[in-house]
């Protein structure tokens, strides 16, 4: 009986986030967007090569019935709402692209958008380096206007089917989204350097950019030289610095040493490349190892140590310290990792990955619904959605971040899926490749090496209500860190979640116990 009222709850969720359609009016069956892309903005904005000027990219229509925000913003990962996705080759200035029911959608294709009032906004992204369309700079967009979609049973007989056939929305994408730099100051200071590493894998000039925020008294304490933290934002996360460094530089709390302040990013176009080698985003951690640092250590009065030298991170950011701490032991001096990504992939978000015969992503072995976020203790996220909602994102969403760092390649170029998208269960052979990228086994396989460089380095904090179930992998990796004899610092904190761990007074302690490992190597600093 449990069983069959936990299939049942499941089925009702499903038919909520899948099919909230069935307690709305069908909308009309042939419902299209007509997005034009402007022809005097797009000569501005375009560079002419060959004697034309064209872009290529993926053309999105987002919806919406909420005044929060722009709907071109979404995705909400919480309470997503209709959006659709095609992608288009060669579009020229003045050209008129078509958004229907072939394009991808989500929750479900256009023509069973629910009848009803949205507001509507489409956005042609083919910016090379941010992960959300909304923030690529030179993107094209369209303003959000105000849509009125007829239900096919408005009218009776042959003038509604004539209607619903012939019901179109025009949008046309006459702005375009502008820089935003980094408001610098005295002790604010952003880096955009050129990768030579990255260039040559891309076939193309790529930029890696951070910031750095100086500690007070820098500039007049010239023969002083200062340890450095670098620190990693989550997923959706960019390399600019709170804004309370806006107005003054950071001052040292009690048991604290001045720090530089490193902010980087690991925002790109499949999500967040978290600092790892990979054959879809190229070899970051290589880029930041030997030539981001270097130049750091170059143009600022760093301590070029790596006893004096630390990192962190949140989430994406917190699997990205513990990666590069791992893989690069002797740069790091020690990281401190918080709620991070799957660190085993014995438990990636509840899922074993290795398991014989494979599991299923989307579905227990009682045929129940597999949640991927949960509120406290209750779940309200399933991998059935998200992954759909990924996937009609085409690239930069969450899971597909997740592949692209983590697969190979396959014969379309493209990272290989690790589950098949209509049963969700897990390609074994892909999951195999993923062996690379699981931060347990590598220490496991590589301990006797990695054991006295790693001594003292390794601290991690989650919550055990994690809302993305990111406390499993931890406890995993833990239990095998243990076995190994590593002194590493594993913390599973009761009561927290994923957005509430990092407290101030958590990070005040992550200062603190930087500040010691410091001043352990160097002593009178």
């Amino acid at each position: 009986m449990r069983t069959r009222s936990r299939l049942l709850c499941c089925q009702l969720l499903l038919a909520y986030y899948l099919g909230i359609f069935a307690t709305a009016a069908r909308a009309a069956e042939g419902v299209t967007f007509a997005v034009t892309l402007d022809r005097a903005t797009a000569e501005r904005q375009l560079p002419e090569q060959d004697g034309r000027r064209t872009v290529s990219g993926r053309l999105y229509v987002f919806l919406s019935q909420r005044e929060v925000r722009e709907p071109m913003r979404g995705p909400s990962w919480f309470q997503a709402e209709p959006f659709f996705g095609v992608d288009v080759q060669n579009v020229a200035p003045g050209d008129v692209l078509h958004v229907d029911a072939r394009a991808d959608g989500y929750p479900e294709a256009l023509d069973k958008l629910p009848a009803g009032k949205y507001r509507a906004q489409a956005i042609l992204d083919y910016d090379f380096y941010h992960q959300s369309q909304a923030k690529g700079v030179g993107n094209f967009y369209s303003a959000a206007r105000e849509i009125t979609v007829d239900s096919a049973e408005t009218k009776d007989g042959a003038d509604a089917k004539s209607a619903a056939a012939t019901q179109t929305f025009d949008l046309t994408l006459d702005q375009v989204i502008a820089e935003e730099p980094v408001a610098e100051s005295a002790w604010v200071k952003e880096i955009s350097l050129r990768s030579e590493l990255l260039s040559k894998f891309f076939g193309r000039e790529v930029f890696e950019r951070a910031t750095l925020v100086l500690p007070a008294g820098y500039d007049e304490q010239l023969e002083r030289r200062y340890p450095v933290v670098y620190e990693i934002p989550g997923f959706g996360g960019s390399h600019r610095p709170p804004a309370k460094y806006r107005e003054t530089a950071p001052k040292t709390e009690q048991d604290e040493t001045d720090f530089i302040r490193v902010y980087l990013s690991g925002d790109c176009k499949w999500g967040h490349h978290v600092y790892a080698d990979s054959a879809t985003n190229g070899p970051r951690g290589a880029a930041l190892v030997h030539e981001m640092i270097p130049f750091i250590d170059s143009h600022f009065r760093t301590i070029p140590d790596s006893n004096a030298r630390f990192v962190t991170g949140h989430s994406s950011g917190g699997w990205s310290s513990l990666w590069l701490q791992v893989n690069y032991p002797e740069t790091f001096g020690g990281c401190w990792s918080t709620s991070p990504d799957p660190v085993d992939f014995r438990d990636y978000q509840q899922v074993n990955l290795y398991a014989r015969p494979p599991l299923s992503l989307y579905y227990d072995p009682q045929g129940a619904m597999r949640p991927i976020g949960r509120r406290g203790n209750e779940p309200f996220l399933w991998y059935v959605n998200f992954g759909r909602m990924d996937d009609v994102i085409g690239r930069g969403g969450q899971l597909r971040s997740f592949e692209a760092v983590f697969s190979p390649l396959g014969p379309d170029g493209q990272p290989q899926k690790l589950w098949d998208r209509r049963t969700g269960q897990i390609d074994p052979a892909v999951a195999k490749a993923w062996e690379k990228y699981d931060i347990r086994l590598i220490l496991e396989r590589n301990w006797p090496a990695l054991a006295p460089q790693l001594a003292g380095k390794l601290h991690i904090i989650t919550g055990e209500l994690d809302t993305f179930y990111l406390n499993g992998a931890v406890h995993k990796l833990a239990e095998s860190l243990q076995a190994l004899g590593s002194d590493a610092a594993v913390e599973i904190v009761q009561g927290k979640g994923h957005s509430d761990l990092r407290t101030p007074e958590v990070v005040r302690r992550i200062f603190r116990e930087m500040t010691a490992s410091f001043r352990q190597a160097h002593p009178g600093q």
